[in-house]
């Protein structure tokens, strides 16, 4: 855990409520970014770079499930908690199918609300130990998307991350192409090729301090990963 105070992104469209869950927070040492609607959450995520998300579903401009579904395409990781006055099993699902990692029914306790934070950023803090990966000489944080070289740590995209990773389980074999383009582009056509292709070339750059690193091009298979 974080000796700083948490920074948390609650997005909240009942004035009064939203109020009182921020000073509840603040009162126990979290840093807490109150917003009104979607639009204006997403806008704080970017900046603040907050250790974790509180979603009302039902906001203004965008609402949750809206929200955490574009965050997710830029941070898999990054802990989501849902408020919602709903409570039917299909709406908790579709939460988990948008990113949520919790899901919390108006009205809640303070004290459930914070256990829950607590929980959720401690699962991933031990999660980051759990995915340093060497490659070569390079050791590669799949949680925190980065590629770290000589204690000098470089940031990956969300998409070169995940690529990363599938390379990596699958090192000195080949990475079947038609399978990663359905799993990160959603389909296997050729513009989506073609971007791959330039990822894959994003990554041979980053990877290029250590010369027993190769990403070679299986043709008419996929690729290859070797160190």
């Amino acid at each position: 855990m974080k000796k700083n105070r948490i920074k948390l992104v609650l997005a909240e469209d009942e004035p009064a409520l939203g109020q009182i869950v921020k000073e509840s927070l603040e009162s126990r040492h979290f840093e807490v970014f109150l917003c009104e609607n979607g639009e204006e959450a997403y806008e704080t995520y970017q900046t603040k770079q907050p250790d974790i998300l509180v979603l009302d579903v039902m906001m203004p401009k965008k609402d949750g499930f809206t929200l955490a579904q574009e965050i997710r395409k830029e941070n898999a990781t990054i802990p989501i908690i849902f408020l919602t006055a709903k409570s039917q099993v299909k709406d908790v699902v579709e939460g988990f199918e948008h990113g949520g990692n919790d899901y919390l029914k108006k009205p809640f306790s303070m004290e459930e609300l914070i256990v829950r934070i607590h929980a959720l950023l401690n699962r991933i803090h031990l999660k980051q130990d759990e995915t340093k990966i060497p490659i070569g000489t390079y050791i590669f944080n799949h949680t925190q998307q980065q590629l770290i070289w000589n204690e000098t740590p470089v940031q990956l995209t969300h998409r070169e991350a995940e690529l990363l990773y599938h390379l990596s389980e699958k090192r000195n074999a080949v990475l079947d192409r038609t399978f990663i383009l359905n799993k990160l582009w959603g389909d296997d056509d050729f513009f989506n090729a073609r971007s791959m292709d330039v990822f894959i070339t994003k990554l041979r750059k980053k990877l290029k301090n250590d010369p027993e690193i190769q990403i070679v091009n299986v043709r008419g298979f996929g690729y290859k990963l070797i160190c």
